[in-house]
C-alpha cells in the first residue's frame, strides 16, 4: 500500500518553507512567505499555485497538508489560510497551526518539553507532547521579544548610537553599514516591518565574535530571554529547553553555558523547524 503524501509548510511572513512526503525522499521548496494580516485569499491560493505547484513532481496527489504560520493565532486567520488551502487540494486533509505549534512538535515530538523560538522575534511555551499548555505572553518586539534579532539589534544600534562602542568597532559598523542616525531613526520609527529592520543588525553580533563588548551583548539579551520567559516556567527545571531559529543556531554556544550556568536541561538546537516537522510527520 503506498505510503500517504504529506505536505508540510513551515511558513513566515518573508519565506515559506514545504516538504512533500511519500514515497520517495522528502523534496524541499520554497516560496514567498504567507501572512494572512497582509495578504488576500487570493493572493494566498496564487502563492501555491503560481510558486508551489510547478515546483512539486508532475501528477503529484496531495492527500494530507500540514500548515504552520505566522498570524495564525486568530481563528479567522487560520480559517483563511484553511480556506486556501483547501481551494487548491480540495481532497486532502488540512491541519493548520501557529507557529509555535510547528516549533513544539518539531523540537519536542511527542515528548513534554519547553520549545522556544529565537528568530526576528522570540517566543515560548510548555509543551506537553500534544497541546501547548503555556505560553508565557510576547510582548512584541517594542516592549519584549528579549533574546530575539530584533532586540539584540536594537542593542548593537544603542552601543553605535551612545557611542559605547570602542574605536575599533564604530570603525567595523561604519564599513559595514555606511548609515547616519538620522537614518536609523527614519527606519526605526517611522517606516513599516521595524522589528525586521533592526534584526538586520543582529548579524554585526556573529561577524565580530570575542570582543567583550559583543559577547556582552550576546550574555545579557540571551539570559534576558531566560529571566523574562524559561524562568516563569516551573518546567524548566524538570524538561528539556529545546531551541529553534536564527539566533539560536547562531549562538548556540551562549545558550548551553547558560543552562550550565542555571542548571537546566539542554534539549535540541534547531535551525529550522523543517528537520524535526519532517521526522514528527513521517509516521
Amino acid at each position: 500500500m503506498a505510503a500517504r503524501t504529506k505536505l508540510i509548510a513551515d511558513s513566515g511572513s518573508t519565506k515559506t518553507e514545504w516538504a512533500l512526503l511519500g514515497d520517495r525522499e522528502p523534496g524541499i521548496y520554497h516560496t514567498q512567505g504567507v501572512s494572512p494580516y497582509f495578504q488576500t485569499a487570493e493572493q494566498i491560493r496564487q502563492i501555491m499555485q503560481v510558486e508551489l505547484i510547478p515546483q512539486l513532481p508532475a501528477g503529484t496527489v496531495v492527500d494530507e497538508v500540514y500548515f504552520y504560520g505566522t498570524g495564525l493565532a486568530q481563528q479567522k486567520n487560520t480559517q483563511l489560510v484553511t480556506d486556501c488551502l483547501k481551494a487548491v487540494w480540495p481532497s486532502a486533509a488540512v491541519d493548520v497551526n501557529h507557529d509555535l505549534m510547528g516549533a513544539a512538535r518539531a523540537l519536542c515530538g511527542r515528548t513534554p518539553g519547553i520549545a522556544s523560538i529565537l528568530g526576528t522575534g522570540s517566543n515560548s511555551c510548555y509543551f506537553d507532547g500534544n497541546t501547548i499548555v503555556k505560553n508565557n505572553p510576547g510582548l512584541g518586539y517594542i516592549l519584549g521579544d528579549e533574546g530575539s534579532g530584533a532586540y539584540l539589534g536594537r542593542k548593537v544600534l544603542q552601543y553605535y548610537l551612545y557611542n559605547t562602542f570602542d574605536e575599533e568597532l564604530m570603525v567595523r559598523f561604519d564599513q559595514k553599514y555606511n548609515t547616519s542616525k538620522d537614518e536609523i531613526l527614519e527606519n526605526v520609527y517611522r517606516k513599516p516591518l521595524a522589528n525586521r529592520y533592526l534584526s538586520t543588525y543582529s548579524t554585526f553580533l556573529s561577524e565580530n565574535r570575542g570582543h567583550f563588548l559583543i559577547e556582552n551583548i550576546l550574555e545579557d539579551g540571551l539570559n534576558d530571554f531566560f529571566f523574562n520567559h524559561l524562568y516563569k516556567y516551573r518546567e524548566s527545571w524538570t524538561t528539556s529547553l529545546h531551541f529553534t531559529g536564527g539566533i539560536a543556531w547562531h549562538f548556540q554556544d551562549i545558550l548551553k553555558e547558560l543552562c550550565e550556568l542555571y542548571e537546566l536541561p539542554l534539549g535540541k538546537i534547531l535551525r529550522t523547524p523543517m528537520e524535526g516537522l519532517i521526522e514528527y510527520h513521517h509516521r
